[in-house]
């Protein structure tokens, strides 16, 4: 039985609230590609994920007035989302399968929709964010893909997804729902999928592993197909509405291991990409089909569960990388040259810029350190491809490795500024001491400061040139990020972490200007948004599957667990 509550009526609701929803502007494709300032209609707010509000009520030069507006606590369980805010009404996922229509200047409760599914997986549901088109709110359930109608929460429409695990979340591109998840064990629900927006009816899957005789076949090198695992589980891809192209991120091939996916031989497939294919890539998709127009593979054949799957972003900038700063760069591509990139940050760190046409290697370096651990050992500059750091694969039991980095960021967004032409991203300096038990997969492991690394110095903030690769680091302590990063046409830069502390900080310099302190640790979700000529800024606390880790990193903390909640702040 699927669950909607209505909170319209005038006794209790505002009178604005119900009108909210009786004057709802349908979102069209020009509006999703052209949004309102105020509006804030995906997980990043813009079809590149930049994260970039114009708005500029807040600046550099007043965010030190900043107040709360309201707050409201949502339901215990697991918060890894990003609400989005259409014509003053935030949607936002709420813990437990649930979907709620807020109004925007004081938190009222305008519906709920509560999908019925087990408890244990409502629980853990972590779908990352909505999407919006037309009437529609679309949301990436455990068990499915529904669309609710914007005003009233009824759903309109679902598609069954049983098994494939909807921990991602939806992009609407062209009027198609594009959405990825998790494998749950299985190559058969690994896959990207579209659906139409407006009925629910599947269109198209694109599979992120090959199957005997497709192409990518061979970097398998005869791998049982049950082996074949590589998810998208994590945040969604972007889209470029003017070449027609999705990018999206894939993560890691599973088994963990090279030896367990390919009969106890670590050594069966290359040691340099392409190897396990589409696992750890940046792949391009034509939405109208889902056929793949390129890819670029970031670690070949991992074998340490090494998530290259978050979004990517999309830049037009100079190129003109500086070696002082980046360590690989491609000498036949001319400096100082306009070019429209792809750029993305993994969760095992390292910084690719790629041209967003045809995938080619422009520059990376080793982020957030250049170490010998670092899981790529080597680069080829000519042709982007990169080689596994063979010291610290598992060739036998009892093997052990101290492998960087981990999570040194993950499904907490990174944010770009056009001001700054800057990527700004958090980052942890942390490592994995690992040691195996045999081909069946890992042994033990726990995780590490870098050896040699400042343990003073374990977290940070990053701005990063796209043109040079120059870093500028700020806000560096031992509180691990957990929320996404914000820029705004104030010159500001937005961040939360794992203290409860909630800042702003100047754009250029990274000096911080204001801080508030909140009853929770800071979860993904910072957003900014208008109304009736005023700017909001939004955060979210809680729970997430990363928090327990993260945690026990940095115990002096003692961050409170659960208080999920939504805080949003304003100028008086």
């Amino acid at each position: 039985m699927i669950k909607t509550v209505f909170a319209l009526s005038l006794s209790v609701a505002s009178t604005l609230s119900f009108a909210q929803v009786q004057s709802y502007q349908p979102v069209t494709k020009e509006m999703l590609e052209n949004p309102s300032p105020d509006d804030w209609l995906m997980f990043s707010r813009t079809y590149d994920a930049q994260r970039f509000s114009p708005l500029k009520q807040i600046t550099n030069q007043n965010v030190g007035q900043l107040h709360l507006a309201w707050v409201r606590g949502l339901a215990n369980g697991q918060t890894e989302t990003i609400p989005i805010v259409h014509n003053g009404v935030m949607y936002v996922i709420s813990p437990g399968a649930a979907v709620e229509a807020l109004n925007a200047v004081n938190g009222d409760l305008l519906w709920e929709y509560q999908r019925k599914v087990a408890a244990n997986v409502a629980g853990q549901a972590r779908s990352k964010s909505l999407a919006i088109y037309q009437d529609i709110v679309v949301f990436t359930a455990p068990d499915a893909v529904v669309g609710l109608d914007a005003k009233t929460g009824e759903p309109r429409w679902e598609a069954k997804t049983d098994g494939r695990g909807n921990t991602s979340g939806p992009l609407i591109a062209d009027g198609k729902v594009i959405s990825g998840g998790a494998c749950a064990g299985k190559r058969d629900n690994c896959f990207i999928a579209a659906h139409d927006a407006l009925t629910g009816k599947e269109l198209w899957r694109f599979y992120t592993t090959p199957g005997p005789g497709e192409p990518g076949d061979e970097t398998w090198n005869g791998a049982d197909i049950p082996k074949r695992l590589a998810s998208t589980w994590g945040l969604p891809g972007t889209y470029d509405p003017a070449r027609k192209m999705l990018y999206w991120g894939v993560a890691n091939p599973m088994p963990d291991q090279r030896a367990d996916r390919h009969n106890g031989n670590p050594d069966a497939t290359s040691r340099t990409a392409p190897a396990d294919l589409y696992s750890n890539s940046t792949i391009a998709l034509d939405p109208a089909t889902g056929k793949l127009a390129w890819y670029y593979q970031h670690l070949p054949a991992d074998d340490w569960d090494s998530d290259y799957t978050h979004e990517r972003t999309l830049v037009r900038t100079t190129i003109n990388p500086d070696p002082k700063f980046v360590k690989w760069i491609n000498p036949d591509v001319p400096k100082g040259q306009p070019r429209d990139v792809v750029a993305t940050i993994g969760e095992a760190g390292g910084i690719f810029v790629l041209d967003r046409n045809n995938g080619q290697f422009l520059w990376a370096t080793p982020f957030p350190y250049d170490d010998p651990n670092f899981v790529i050992s080597n680069l080829d500059p000519k042709t982007g491809r990169t080689t596994i750091n063979w010291n610290n694969v598992f060739k036998q039991p009892g093997d052990h490795h101290v492998v960087c980095y981990w999570n040194t960021r993950s499904y907490w967004p990174t944010a770009y500024s056009p001001v700054t032409n800057s990527l700004y991203t958090s980052y942890i300096d942390n490592c994995r001491d690992l040691t195996t038990n045999g081909p069946a997969g890992r042994g033990s492991w726990k995780v590490v400061p870098r050896p040699g690394g400042d343990p003073n110095a374990l977290t940070g903030l990053a701005k990063i040139n796209l043109s040079t690769g120059e870093i500028l680091r700020f806000d560096i302590g031992r509180a691990p990020g957990n929320g996404a990063m914000l820029t705004t046409a104030g010159d500001l830069v937005f961040h939360g972490d794992m203290s409860r502390r909630f800042r702003a900080f100047d754009a250029a310099n990274g000096k911080m200007l204001w801080e508030s302190v909140l009853g929770g640790n800071i979860s993904v979700s910072t957003i900014s948004y208008g109304v009736n000529g005023k700017q909001y800024i939004c955060v979210m606390t809680g729970d997430n599957l990363k928090v327990p880790e993260l945690s026990a990193e940095v115990p002096e903390l003692r961050t409170p667990r659960g208080h999920n909640s939504i805080y949003v702040f304003a100028l008086p």
